[in-house]
């Protein structure tokens, strides 16, 4: 109860300054523009011929294909997968062990059934396990589409009295999305739902680091409060703030069109996400002297927590490992991307999240109990680590 309470104070007092709401009206301004120009940064790439954004991506996806007939063969984009013709056996077993993204089996007498105007399966064998699986399958589907296209005009020109031109047919084929274009978009809306994490490291330095500045951190201690209200409190009304904001991003992402499946799920996981990164902030802000030694502090963390977060995103995408779905910015890209996720998979990120938020914010709580760090002088880096670990018996706890 007493935790709500300062939860509810420092949320209120949040939400109705001023300057929180031009900050916090500025940045739905620069979402709408960041949206704006990948809209059009997108646009001017899909409107070129030829663009290469990647040529190491050259061949990325692969796959194998039994089409004696050359039916949807000759229609595929050789430049965007890598094919191979092999017998139906090694074909399978390549896909077990993961060398292939997926094997595509078109009927030996597909020619014969056509002339009879029979219809015609085209089998594809899936490796789920692989995220570059969507390109393949669209890219068959383009090419049966083609085919299916080109054999009507045929039918229809052979109905043609001889002595009659027929109209030109124009087709156009198309293509699953490249690579690289899937990489832009899934990353830069992974980048936008989790920017707002970052946002409101300021409130955290402004609610610890400013009760030192401020000389009040005498009155809040002193009141019947324990530190860790204190400081579970404070984090909970950045959370609400966060999640408003966050909210607020999904909203307007998905009126501009982005594809978001899922948005409940991925709202809570980002939501699940700031508790770690606030603990973090809560750390350096409450061993920090002023604000300018803590935005410095909170500078160098949020690159690595970023890191973190993009680089494992970025090598699921590349090639599946187990590893880069330690990253919750992996989950979420997986989620909105519509994938099914292994229920271990899912899992880790959130363990993950739950045992970093549980460490930073006992720590926090352990630099508030003491007068030390709070008030001064504050020992060194070293020394406190040195009786975190246990090394040495720290008497001032209250």
């Amino acid at each position: 109860m007493k935790t709500l309470t300062i939860t509810k104070w420092e949320f209120k007092g949040t939400i109705s300054s001023r300057k929180f709401l031009m900050i916090f009206f500025l940045q739905l301004a620069v979402l709408v523009l960041m949206i704006m120009f990948f809209n059009q940064f997108i646009a001017n790439i899909e409107s070129q011929k030829t663009v290469s954004l990647s040529p190491s991506l050259y061949g990325f996806a692969s796959m194998d294909i039994m089409d004696d007939s050359k039916l949807i063969t000759p229609n595929i984009d050789h430049e965007l997968l890598e094919i191979r013709t092999l017998d139906y056996n090694e074909s399978i077993n390549r896909l077990k062990r993961g060398e292939i993204t997926a094997f595509v089996i078109v009927p030996g007498d597909s020619r014969n059934k056509i002339d009879k105007i029979q219809v015609i399966t085209i089998n594809i064998l899936v490796n789920y396990n692989d995220p570059k699986r969507s390109v393949v399958i669209e890219e068959v589907n383009s090419a049966a589409k083609q085919a299916s296209s080109s054999i009507s005009n045929q039918w229809i020109d052979s109905l043609l009295p001889e002595d009659k031109t027929a109209e030109p047919v124009v087709s156009q084929k198309g293509r699953g999305e490249p690579l690289p274009f899937q990489i832009i978009r899934k990353v830069m809306i992974a980048i936008l739902l989790f920017l707002p994490l970052f946002l409101f490291g300021n409130m955290v330095i402004d609610s610890v680091v400013g009760e030192k500045e401020r000389k009040t951190g005498e009155i809040l201690i002193a009141m019947p409060l324990s530190h860790t209200h204190i400081i579970i409190g404070k984090s909970l009304a950045v959370v609400l703030t966060i999640a408003v904001q966050v909210a607020m991003w999904i909203i307007i992402l998905i009126a501009a069109g982005f594809e978001i499946q899922n948005p409940i799920l991925v709202y809570l996981i980002i939501i699940l996400t700031a508790v770690p990164i606030i603990a973090i902030t809560t750390i350096i802000a409450a061993y920090s002297k002023n604000y300018k030694e803590a935005g410095i502090g909170i500078s160098f963390a949020y690159i690595g927590i970023v890191g973190f977060l993009i680089v494992p995103a970025l090598g699921y995408i590349s090639g599946r490992s187990t590893v880069s779905n330690i990253s919750s910015m992996t989950l979420v890209m997986r989620i909105f991307s519509g994938e099914n996720v292994p229920l271990l998979e899912f899992l880790l990120p959130i363990i993950f999240i739950l045992i970093v938020s549980l460490i930073s914010f006992w720590i926090s709580i352990k630099l508030l109990r003491r007068d030390d760090v709070f008030f001064g002088p504050r020992p060194g880096i070293l020394r406190l680590l040195i009786e975190f670990l246990g090394f040495k018996k720290v008497y001032r706890i209250k």
